[in-house]
């Protein structure tokens, strides 16, 4: 199997952290993103949002970094990151559908206003677009801190998915200055992430 990825992407790291964890192997293409690399014709027949990570594995190309992560699951040996039982498997949906449609692009405000804005050179930060931002954020760090003050893990009593789909996106909370003070079980929760040897397996993206 084939990833192409963006070594800037929280999204592809996500797919590179559960395939670290699953004992998967990958094949990687770097697209530069930034250069245009993702509106090639050739890519775009790959992934036609001409967006990373994409995987290809044989004739079948991949795009959506929760749907890669499922399919990297399903095709492993049977692993704990995807249990059997419907209502657990439920539920990491749920809270994949969550990190797409409401966390990720909550977080994304302050990655481009901070980070990728000053970098491809789009103009100053934008106060009013960070003040949006952390109001769409705060609800959503509340959400995930109440449920971490009961439960140790997302998911039932240990390491899922759901875990390795909602954290990634946390790798730039320092950099972009996410406003995470006053959530304690989240920052709980991350820095157990942050300790598994998958993420620091996969902190420099491959070459």
């Amino acid at each position: 199997m084939k990833l192409y990825y963006h070594p800037l992407s929280p999204f592809a790291r996500k797919v590179f952290i559960v395939a670290e964890q699953l004992g998967v192997k990958l094949e990687t293409q770097m697209v530069d993103l930034l250069a245009g690399g993702g509106q090639t014709p050739d890519f775009l027949r790959l992934n036609p949002q001409g967006k990373v990570p994409t995987l290809v594995d044989g004739d079948f190309s991949l795009w959506e970094s929760n749907a890669i992560v499922q399919y990297l699951a399903e095709k492993a040996p049977a692993s704990s990151l995807l249990p059997n039982d419907a209502r657990s498997r439920a539920d990491i949906l749920r809270w994949q559908f969550w990190e797409s449609s409401s966390w990720a692009p909550a977080c994304m405000v302050f990655v481009y206003e901070r980070l990728l804005k000053p970098k491809m050179g789009q103009g100053e930060i934008d106060p009013g677009k960070l003040k949006r931002g952390e109001e769409k954020f705060r609800p959503l760090a509340k959400m995930l801190d109440d449920h971490l003050s009961t439960h140790a893990w997302l998911v039932g009593d240990g390491l899922t998915l759901a875990d390795l789909s909602v954290a990634p996106i946390l790798m730039y909370a320092e950099a972009a200055a996410y406003p995470m003070e006053g959530y304690p079980h989240l920052a709980g929760w991350f820095g157990k992430i942050q300790q598994l040897p998958a993420w620091l397996a996969t902190a420099q993206p491959p070459a």
